[in-house]
């Protein structure tokens, strides 16, 4: 029963008016029972003035006048009443009756949901500074691009899709107000918005202002909040949804059928509004699982429920409104027909009028000062955009300005992270009292326990995606603590059944994920892999596969805050105890590497490297900032809307560049606020912006950026909406940035006008050299008036003319010649999408030598044929001029470099076209490429291609890029190593790049990838059959390739037939347990495998290596595998029949107890084995010395490392003790830092005495070195350390490395050194020690009577006369033969002291003093350093000296050189910064001769030059043991770089050669003759201005040292040309690991320098 047009408020009374005289007559015809029953149904002094009137129709005529007048609820049971007991009422009267009893229950209903909804409203609007205006707020609207007028009808035009990611852009944009929302009924809308937008404010705004009157069309609304939705159970009905999750009726089950009829037969009446889809725990599901029409009773999953209604399966035309944030919009909302917007922030002056109404109601002292100091800083304002930022940012404010005054007082936050801390001590100082509750840091330390409770709590909610907690999830004193400080909201909360319960979450989401990151920061049980989890960076795009995203934001973002100097001190208040500051520096310095290993990915997509920006604008690390930016040249920032705080991070990160950065904002939607963060961005040299949102506005403002970026050269507003007088802004602007060079507005809609005015103030430029400016709505006309125009240019020395999609014809070519052979510096002609056909193409040629200075044409899709390209072919051999053409065939786009490059692009070759061409191709001596990229090649066709390429003999790369193949013709392609000796490398994959590559005349080695194919066992057997012809692969990649298990075991079955000399690479190819045992029995069944590497974690690697050489052992590592005991089984049967498997590492193998007890018990067995690695296994210290037990049961010498980060210090060292108890044949062991890192060598000796098990104590044990390193041992441990050394009377090693000791805590040390009288060796590196220590432990190293080697390099903390004491001390102990007091800083007493000392040291053998801090440069002499050196004499066993930083006087260096012809037996000698001179260099070298035994030689910084060099050219071919020479900052000229050059040719050892700022770029003779160092692995030339020739003469070597790792080129002056050099031998150089090619002026971006080991970054980590 519909009911249109129905007065939901006043329908009853009406009734009771109109019929009343009826309802009268009714009324005495009935019995007295029924009137007694109407009577008691008003109120008793009703009843008694109705029983004072006479007669009975008088009182029912009062009854009646009563309920005209009382609630509708009294009026609509009275109603009921008299149709269910009073008789003979008439039909018609009947039916109304009831139609209006059953109206006024749904206007009751309705009453009780704008109450609830009013309530709600209230609660949620608690804080907020001012009321929400629905037409002040805006919403962004996406619609489909509609197609241009020019555009053809061919073109296919741009998808609107939200998952767009390659795309010109997703859709376009209108901005609506927040009113239109609810004022269209009858469709389903999503509105996005970042966190902190204000959806959840605007929902509750919008419920608000309908349960106030707006909104007259909507009947009924329906407020539901997805984090309640996550506790409706299972399935349930539409009925159950609302009367039992949102409002229940309040009277009876009639009511809500009344409801439930109302909503059914008037759903365009009803408004359904979903809030928060990002905290659903579910997904939409499809719709088309759904019946048609579906039964309210009929119960659904929450998923089904919601999909059935946006799908308008269910009540098809209800309004249905859902928010989300932008990355969670399904596809399914798209593809449903939903309208979407997303919610913008605030502008400026809004952020200004929140601010005063905020500190307005603050009563604030300081309003406006306050509202200023927002306004005037960039950082906080750029916050304040986001609506619940802004008012966070007050927040802030209002407690600073509380807590000190005045904004003198205190520094400003400048990072989101640094906000919420002075917001959570905000909060915490109003639960005090006061807002001068002291310090942030006081603060947080006195509320330090229930910060981590919570943050453990906020974390436990994200990993779980929840945001609400159940009371009893916490206690009742950290909720209170929670309500008491507004950390924690109250919640009622609806469960199945209509139960309440009582519940809490965090006063927003976005402080859920700051405290959850206080605890990843300040936890101990969080560990590296996991804080690497959650620095996971956010993508923007949408997917179709999976829409749904983690349920968090800002994690990462906040991770990274707290890993900021600015927050050490309140992440010490927060951890607190004895270590908390370097348990926080390490912490905050393991975000930072983990920020930068992914700051050294080059494949960041746009999205991701935004966020990477965001990350380090938070961490505030310039260093951190440098080294992202200097990997990458441009930031494509693809499709995706920017906010201001996007521009101020990328603000940051461009600015800490030293060189020009490029922005791509392709298809990016952004207010023009972020526009004007833009003027920020120091040393962006090229701007893009492609987007039809762009129009003359956005133009306008982007002219008054652009002179204040004082770097650009290079602005392309493509595919706007420009017309004549946004272009004419932008170019006027252009005047102001005088490095601009070029300028493309093609694709928008400029006219012939615009185009005049345009080129008239371009030609004002001086360095413009292209204007790009095609697919405009200007006539021909107006494209020879540009041309025209800008041959007046003469300014400019290079001008590139781009005629793109100008609608060219062959007609119009004369004409284009008479304008272009004005122009007397044209090296560019682009002439692409055109229609000049075969017929053009020939008009073109026949004036193109006229053009005398052109090197590049492309004439790509202009309709030219294969006969067409084969004449391009013919007449650009004739053309020496010409350096590459572009063009296009029958089918696609063909690109011809000439002399170079052939290309046939996006074509669909034909049989017949291949062999036409094939024919043409092999008597062309030019030809280098040949480019077959994005084309479709069938089998045949590839045939005849590899029949002909063995007759191209000058053909050096096949690109195959994007070619359409099947797996037969990829396979097809790998013959061509066997049938083609040329073949160096062959690289396939579907999509992507793909080649072949050619050497002159043979290729000894070969490589073969192929990748992202789907290959099965047969397409594996067919391959391995062809490798099998193929003796000369060194290298097999077949990652990628959907393997499974099945196709590894058929290829390691396959393995010992084939001849691979280095590696192959079997990486993700979804691999199970079994999959790794496959390739683990290559070990046993292969002989030449030397190694193999498995991981099927996170980093999925799977790897084997070979050697040619005989095989005598083998190492196996396996990480993240995740073995069962089956699985363990089959590993060791596998492994016990490897007999010459040497080392063995498992890392992260996280197993049940059960499986690890059977583990180690089987690798104790393995006898074979000698080094054994565990790395982070979750082995406890029960796990571990069941090892080293197990392990005393096997034979021979091992050698065991553990590493397992959750032992800690004070565990390490009973783990120590128990190990030696264990078993007595540790030799070694050594403990690394805070984590556990356990290195053992175990001898069994069965004549070794035994243990006794009750006390663990043995008479004998054979522990001979004990090292502890980044070790804080105190009291305790240093009581366990005594009594270990009591026990170890062989120990001849100690060594203890960064330790501050108290004096307590040394006289333990001391007692327990007494007991070492074997010790030898003892270093306490890194030390902090007092003079009183310094005496007592000098008296303990006299007692001991072997000691050879001391070591207290870096130590700190004693005086002068506490140094010169030691060394006093230390000269007493005549058995030493190594001294090493690196960094401490030696008197001229101290020294004289060590002088004098040495003299009665003469079994000296290794001496190492070195300065800390750099001396002034001076030749004065220096007496004590003389003495010093006088006093070597005698110490003919002197092995190695370094003597660094001493400012050596001329007496010095004669005085040295008069020792060193007796150091026959010197094998390291280091000289670094001493100020030598050339003369005293020369004589120095020439001393050296006699020390034929030098393996390394260090003459770093100091002065010399052609003297020492041609010394050094005659003495250095007498060294034949040198494996080190570093010559660097030196002043040596051209002449001494070639003395030196010659001296290269028999150092055959020589592993090391740094010639760092040497002094002379012209090093091409040095380089030529680095081929004769045939052990080289690392190479340093930075720093010398070296060009391109020293990079040409490289690449001819580099493949000759066959071992060389590294090589530093940074800051020469390399171009594009030596890089590509350098980038082409690359594939011959299979053991370089980097070139560092940083400060060169190279172009980084150029396809020809893609190989990933060039590296243009400041820093390499972990490589170099």
């Amino acid at each position: 029963m519909r009911m249109d047009g129905v007065d939901l408020e006043g329908d009853v009374r009406s009734i009771i008016d109109q019929e009343s005289g009826t309802l009268v007559d009714i009324l005495c015809d009935q019995d007295c029972d029924t009137l007694r029953h109407l009577h008691a149904m008003v109120d008793y002094q009703t009843q008694e003035r109705l029983s004072c009137l006479q007669g009975r129709r008088e009182q029912i005529s009062a009854l009646v006048d009563y309920f005209k007048t009382a609630d509708p609820f009294r009026g609509k049971k009275f109603l009921e009443t008299i149709c269910m007991h009073c008789e003979n009422i008439p039909m018609l009267l009947e039916s109304r009756l009831m139609s209006a009893s059953v109206i006024d229950l749904v206007e009751s209903y309705t009453t009780d949901v704008k109450s609830l909804l009013l309530k709600k409203y209230k609660r949620v609007t608690k804080d907020v500074a001012w009321e929400v205006r629905l037409d002040q707020t805006s919403i962004a609207l996406r619609h489909k691009s509609p197609a241009r007028g020019r555009e053809r009808m061919d073109r296919v035009q741009v998808q609107a899709s939200l998952d767009s990611q390659d795309g010109e852009e997703a859709a376009m944009e209108d901005k609506v107000t927040a009113e239109s929302l609810l004022s269209t009924t009858g469709r389903v809308v999503v509105l996005l918005g970042q966190a902190g937008s204000g959806k959840t404010l605007l929902m509750h705004c919008l419920g608000q202002h309908w349960a106030q009157g707006a909104f007259p069309s909507i009947h009924l609304l329906f407020l539901f909040e997805f984090r309640q939705l996550n506790l409706v159970p299972q399935s349930l009905s539409l009925r159950e949804l609302l009367f039992r999750f949102f409002l229940p009726p309040q009277v009876d089950d009639d009511e809500g059928q009344a409801v439930l009829n109302f909503i059914l037969s008037n759903p365009e009446k009803i408004c359904f509004i979903f809030d928060g889809y990002d905290e659903f725990q579910a997904k939409f599901t499809n719709p088309d699982n759904l019946s048609e029409p579906v039964d309210p009773d009929c119960r659904l999953s929450m998923a089904e429920l919601l999909s059935g209604l946006c799908s308008r399966r269910i009540l098809p035309n209800s309004t249905v409104l859902v928010t989300c944030r932008p990355r969670d919009v399904a596809h399914f909302f798209e593809s449903s027909g939903c309208c979407i917007g997303e919610l913008l922030g605030f502008d400026r002056q809004r952020v200004r009028d929140y601010a005063n109404q905020f500190f307005k109601e603050k009563k604030h002292d300081r309003a406006e000062m306050a509202v200023n100091v927002l306004m005037e800083s960039r950082h906080l304002l750029t916050m304040s955009f986001v609506p619940a930022l802004c008012h966070i940012c007050c927040i802030c404010l209002d407690h600073l300005f509380s807590k000190n005054g005045s904004c003198q007082t205190f520094r400003l936050p400048t990072t989101l992270t640094q906000i919420y801390l002075q917001i959570l001590s905000a909060y915490l100082s109003r639960s005090q009292g006061s807002g001068h509750a002291g310090s942030s840091a006081s603060v947080l330390q006195q509320c330090r326990t229930h910060i981590a409770k919570l943050s453990r709590l906020a974390l436990k909610g994200l990993e779980e995606s929840r945001i609400v907690f159940l009371k009893d999830e916490l206690s009742s004193e950290l909720m209170n603590f929670g309500f008491k400080t507004g950390l924690l909201s109250q919640v009622d909360l609806t469960y199945e059944g209509g139960s309440n319960r009582q519940g809490c979450t965090f006063m927003h989401l976005t402080m859920q994920e700051f405290l959850a990151a206080l605890y990843l920061m300040t936890s101990h049980d969080i560990v590296e892999a996991q804080l690497k989890k959650k620095l996971n960076l956010k993508t923007r795009w949408t997917t179709k596969t999976d829409p749904k995203t983690v349920f968090t934001d800002s994690v990462h973002l906040f991770v990274c805050g707290l890993a900021a100097q600015a927050c050490h001190s309140c992440l010490i208040q927060l951890k607190a105890g004895e270590n908390a500051k370097s348990w926080v520096q390490k912490r905050q310095a393991v975000v930072l590497k983990i920020l930068k290993s992914i700051a050294g990915s080059t494949s960041l997509t746009g999205p991701k490297a935004v966020e990477l920006c965001r990350c380090a604008h938070e961490t505030q690390d310039v260093g951190l900032a440098q080294f992202f930016v200097s990997s990458r040249d441009c930031f494509e920032l693809r499709n995706i809307r920017l906010n201001p705080l996007d521009m101020d991070a990328l603000a940051f990160v461009t600015s800490a560049s030293e060189q020009g950065v490029g922005l791509d904002f392709g298809g990016c939607s952004m207010e023009l606020e972020c526009l004007e963060i833009l003027a920020s961005c120091k040393n962006v040299d090229h701007l893009i912006f492609r987007s039809r949102k762009h129009d003359d506005k956005f133009a306008e403002v982007l002219a008054g950026i652009l002179p204040k970026l004082p770097t650009l050269k290079k602005l392309k507003f493509i595919g706007g909406s420009l017309t004549d007088t946004g272009a004419s802004s932008l170019a006027k602007a252009l005047e102001d940035c005088p490095l601009i060079t070029h300028f493309d507005i093609s694709d928008n809609n400029l006219t012939d006008k615009g185009m005049k005015e345009i080129s008239e103030t371009l030609c004002k430029l001086k360095n413009i050299t292209s204007v790009t400016f095609g697919k405009n709505n200007f006539s021909l006309h107006g494209v020879f008036i540009l041309v025209e125009e800008m041959a007046q240019c003469h300014t400019a020395q290079q001008v590139q003319a781009h005629l793109t999609d100008c609608e060219l014809r062959e007609t119009h070519m004369e004409r284009l010649y008479s304008k272009l052979s004005s122009y007397s510096s044209l090296i560019s002609l682009d002439l692409s999408k055109n229609a000049l056909g075969n017929k053009g193409l020939k008009k073109l040629l026949d004036f193109l030598p006229k053009l005398k200075t052109i090197e590049e044409i492309n004439v790509s899709e202009n309709g030219i044929t294969v006969d067409g390209v084969i004449f391009l072919a013919d007449c650009l051999h004739t053309c020496m001029d010409l350096i590459e053409v572009h063009a296009r065939d029958l089918s696609g786009k063909t690109e011809l470099p000439l002399h170079k490059k052939l290309s046939l692009t996006h074509s669909d070759v034909q049989s017949v076209a291949m062999t036409k061409l094939c024919r043409k191709l092999v008597k062309f001596p030019h030809l280098l490429e040949l480019d077959f990229s994005h084309c479709s090649l069938k089998d045949d066709v590839i045939e005849k291609l590899l029949k002909n390429l063995p007759d191209m003999t000058c053909l050096q790369l096949l690109n195959l890029s994007h070619v359409q193949m099947s797996t037969d013709g990829a396979l097809l392609l790998v013959t061509s190593l066997i049938d083609c000796q040329r073949v160096k490398s062959v690289e396939l994959r579907p999509q992507g790049e793909a080649f072949i590559k050619f050497v002159k005349v043979k290729a000894e080695k070969a490589t073969c990838k192929l990748s992202s194919y789907e290959l099965s066992s047969g397409n594996v057997e067919k391959l391995s059959r062809i490798l099998e012809k193929c003796p000369r692969l060194a290298d097999l990649d077949l990652s990628s390739n959907l393997l499974r298990d099945e196709g590894v075991k058929s290829f390691v079955d396959f393995l010992p037939r084939l001849q691979i000399k280095h590696s192959v690479n079997l990486t993700n190819n979804e691999l199970t347990q079994m999959g790794a045992l496959y390739l683990v029995n290559s070990v046993s069944t292969c002989e030449k495998v030397v190694a193999v590497e498995v991981s099927l974690g996170s980093e999925d690697k799977s790897l084997i290596r070979f050697v040619q050489e005989s095989v005598t052992s083998k190492t196996l590592s396996l990480r993240e595998c995740r073995f069962e005991t089956t699985h363990f089984q089959k590993l060791i049967e596998i492994l016990s029949q490897c007999p010459k498997l040497i080392k063995l590492e498992l890392s992260s193998n996280e197993s049940q107890n059960e499986d690890t007890l059977y583990l180690l018990s089987g690798l104790a067995k393995l006898s074979s084995v000698q080094t054994l690695e565990m790395r982070q296994n979750r082995l406890n210290s029960a796990a571990i010395k069941e090892l080293v037990s197990q392990m005393s049961r096997g034979h021979g010498q091992r050698n065991i490392r553990i590493e397992e980060p959750r032992i800690m210090v004070e565990d390490a060292v009973d783990l120590v003790a128990s190990c030696l108890a264990l078993n007595q044949n540790i030799l070694e062991i050594t403990v690394n830092k805070t984590t556990l890192d356990i290195s053992f060598e175990i001898f069994l000796d069965l004549t070794a005495s035994r243990i006794d098990p009750e006390n663990q104590v043995s008479t004998s044990h054979a522990l001979r070195s004990i090292s502890f390193t980044d070790c804080e041992l105190h009291g305790r441990e240093l009581y366990s350390l005594e009594s270990t050394l009591q026990r170890c009377h062989s120990l001849q090693g100690l060594h203890l490395i960064s330790k501050e000791m108290s004096e307590d805590e040394v006289v333990i040390f001391a007692e327990g050194l007494r007991h070492a009288q074997s010790l030898e060796s003892l270093s306490l590196t890194r030390h902090i020690i007092s003079d009183e220590c310094t005496s007592l432990l000098g008296r303990s190293l006299q007692s001991l009577p072997n000691l050879k080697s001391i070591s207290l390099s870096q130590c700190s903390g004693w005086t002068t006369e506490g140094r010169r004491a030691f060394v006093t001390s230390l000269m007493q102990c005549f058995s030493l033969e190594q001294i090493s007091l690196d960094s401490v800083e030696l008197d001229e007493a101290s020294l004289n002291c060590l002088a004098t000392g040495l003299r009665r040291l003469p079994s000296v053998r290794r001496l190492s003093l070195k300065k800390s801090t750099e001396a002034p440069v001076t030749l004065e002499e220096d007496g004590a350093v003389l003495h010093l050196i006088a006093s070597l004499q005698g110490f003919k066993g002197m092995e190695e000296i370094e003597l660094e930083g001493m400012r050596f006087g001329q007496q010095a260096i004669e005085e040295l050189q008069k020792h060193i012809p007796n150091w026959i037996n010197l094998k390291k000698i280091s000289l670094f910064g001493n100020c030598v001179s050339d003369r005293a260099g020369e004589k120095l070298v020439q001393a050296l001769k006699h020390c034929r035994q030098l393996q390394e030689l260090k003459l770093s910084k100091n002065r010399l030059g052609q003297a020492c060099a041609a010394k050094l050219g005659e003495v250095l071919p007498l060294l034949h043991h040198l494996t080190v020479l570093d010559l660097s900052e030196n002043q040596f000229n051209a002449e001494g770089a070639l003395s030196i050059s010659k001296s290269l040719f028999n150092m055959t050892s020589l592993t090391n050669i740094k010639l760092t700022a040497f002094g002379t770029p012209e090093l091409g003779r040095v380089v030529s003759c680095l081929a004769h160092c045939t052990s080289l692995e690392d190479i340093s030339l930075a720093w010398n201005g070296c060009g391109d020739a020293v990079a040409m003469t490289l690449a001819e070597i580099l493949p000759q040292c066959t071992k060389l790792r590294r090589l530093d080129l940074e800051s020469n002056s390399i171009t594009t040309a030596g890089a590509k050099a350098l980038a082409k031998c690359l594939p011959s150089c299979p053991s370089i690991e980097v070139i560092r090619l940083w400060r060169n002026n190279i172009a980084k971006d150029d396809p020809g320098l893609n190989d990933k080991r060039l590296n243009f970054s400041s820093t390499v980590f972990g490589s170099y």
